[in-house]
């Protein structure tokens, strides 16, 4: 076939879809215009009206909690000691979540939780290397060694 006469059937065939659109909707007396205001109109309002959708609350309808990332615990926390190889560091912590491949030293281990309709919270510990030895980390956990001599020297 001619690809000529197959668009031009395609053209045929979305012509006479559209007429019959307009015979079923009874605009048949409508201009074209008023025709393309009336769908464009009818198009935002239902994406409009999508948009709220998340935003209410429905009672009775449960909503789960979302853990993602590495669950770090205080724990884990006090078990990292400087000098502890990268997979030592990995056997304690498990695998990094942010394991930057222009920046190999640095790992970031990150825990969010929003529990059901819930405050979304965020926990994160940042681990460094130097010659494949942990240096140092930081974030929101403090040893709990740390943390105790800390608390004595303020009382």
């Amino acid at each position: 076939m001619h690809p000529l006469r197959t668009q031009g059937k395609a053209k045929i065939l979305n012509l006479q879809s559209y007429k019959l659109v307009l015979v079923l909707m009874g605009m048949k007396c409508m201009g074209k215009n008023t025709i393309k205001i009336a769908l464009a109109t009818f198009a935002l309002s239902s994406f409009s009206s999508c948009n709220n959708i998340g935003s209410m609350d429905f009672p009775g309808v449960y909503k789960i909690a979302i853990p993602q990332g590495n669950i770090i615990t205080q724990d884990m926390v006090d078990q990292l000691q400087p000098g502890m190889s990268k997979r030592q560091v990995t056997f304690v912590m498990g695998t990094p979540l942010i394991r930057d491949p222009f920046f190999q030293d640095r790992w970031d281990y990150v825990y969010s939780f929003q529990p059901g309709g819930g405050q979304r919270g965020q926990e994160k510990i940042s681990v460094f290397f130097v010659d494949d030895q942990l240096v140092r980390f930081e974030g929101d956990f403090v040893p709990s060694a740390v943390a105790e001599a800390t608390a004595e020297e303020n009382n």
